[in-house]
This record gives C-alpha cells, sequence and structure tokens, in this order.
C-alpha cells in the first residue's frame, strides 16, 4: 500500500461463495500476505470440532447466550446455516477499524446484506465463483474424500449454490475462480485499491488545506 503518511480507517472485506468455490483458501492467503489484515471471528451456536479453539477459530455459544447477544445489539450481523447460528460480534471489529487494521469476513450474502445495512461505507464486498456447476461439484467431491463428508452433504451443497449464486449481483466484486493463484491476486489488487479510498484517509483534507496555504 501507498504510505502516504497519513493513518487510515480499517475496512471490512468480505468474501462470500458457494460451498467449495474457494473463498477459505483465497482468505487464507491474504491474510497471510498482509500482517495488518485480521479475520473476523465469528460467534457460533455449532459445537465445537477436534482441535477447535474457542476465542481463535469460533467462539462457541449457547442458544441462549447467542440471543442475549443478539437483543442487546452485539451482532453486527447474524443468520442460520445448515441448522447452526452465526454471528459477528460487534465490538472487536469496531476496534480493529479504529486501528487501522482491515478485517477479512467469511460469510454469506444474509450477512452481507445485514453489515450493508449498518456499516456500508466500511465494507467492501466480495463474490466468488467457481467456473462452471460442474467444477463446483468435482471440488465438492475432491473435499468429501478428505474430510469423510456424506454424499447427502455434497446434495445438500449443490441444491444451496443456487440460492447463494443468485445474490452475485449484490456484491461490489465478482472473481470466477478458474485459477486460484490468479483469483488470490486479483482480490488483493481489490483489497489494495479499497484501501486507498479517499474517505478512509484520516486527516486528508487538513493535509491538502495546509499544502495550499504553502502555495
Amino acid at each position: 500500500m501507498q504510505n502516504t503518511g497519513l493513518k487510515r480507517r480499517g475496512l471490512m472485506f468480505v468474501l462470500s461463495s458457494p460451498s467449495g468455490a474457494g473463498k477459505t483458501t483465497i482468505t487464507r492467503a491474504l491474510l497471510e500476505k498482509n500482517p495488518d489484515a485480521t479475520m473476523s471471528i465469528s460467534a457460533t451456536t455449532r459445537p465445537r470440532r477436534a482441535g477447535e479453539v474457542h476465542g481463535q477459530d469460533y467462539f462457541f455459544v449457547d442458544m441462549a447466550e447467542f440471543n442475549e447477544m443478539v437483543s442487546k445489539g452485539d451482532m453486527l450481523e447474524h443468520a442460520k446455516v445448515f441448522g447452526n447460528y452465526y454471528g459477528t460480534p460487534r465490538g472487536p471489529v469496531e476496534d480493529a477499524l479504529n486501528d487501522g487494521k482491515d478485517i477479512i469476513f467469511d460469510i454469506d450474502w444474509q450477512g452481507t446484506q445485514q453489515l450493508a445495512e449498518i456499516a456500508r461505507d466500511d465494507l467492501v464486498t466480495v463474490f466468488v465463483l467457481p467456473p462452471s456447476s460442474e467444477e463446483l461439484e468435482r471440488r465438492l467431491n475432491n473435499r468429501a474424500r478428505d474430510t469423510r463428508e456424506k454424499q447427502e452433504d455434497i446434495k445438500g451443497r449443490m441444491a444451496k449454490a443456487a440460492d447463494e449464486m443468485s445474490h452475485y449481483s449484490e456484491y461490489d466484486y465478482v472473481l470466477i475462480n478458474k485459477d486460484i493463484d490468479e483469483t488470490i491476486k486479483s482480490a488483493q489488487m481489490i483489497l489494495d485499491a479499497e484501501r486507498m479510498r479517499r474517505r478512509r484517509q484520516k486527516g486528508l483534507s487538513d493535509m491538502v488545506r495546509g499544502m495550499m496555504k504553502g502555495l
């Protein structure tokens, strides 16, 4: 990113896609390439899986605690996905934005819509599409062999993919993931450009006025 000497407000960088289109791989690559970016950690009612760490992978909460956070306005967005509830706690996100850190979100179109309603100026949204439905199914089957996912789960994800893809036009950018390395490069270009938007440069007006006085 260009070094202007100005402080910058962070942004919320949302990646959405059907399951299997590649957004998790893209997210990991962006986090590796951008030390000033952090992953949004969701709260979820989903049971903790082996190896998952509370506060690192998710904030694992029960349904009563989740509902309380929603009722108090402590969630920026929340949605039900495959029978479990997920949401983004407000406090950590606002602290990061004020510190000039970017936050990467791996959420669906429902969560993205909710974020857009309350924080559109801080939001950059990217939808990742597979090159074809056949390729999407192939990727899901390959992943299923590694994770021992059941065939009916794959069918469920394929059925849900059509609904998810129907929301692509609500996003700022759309990437077709034919080649993962090229898609990662494109996502990085979007992030770099959005960081330089005028409204995110704190103190820019004062700096320009000072320069004009010296002319």
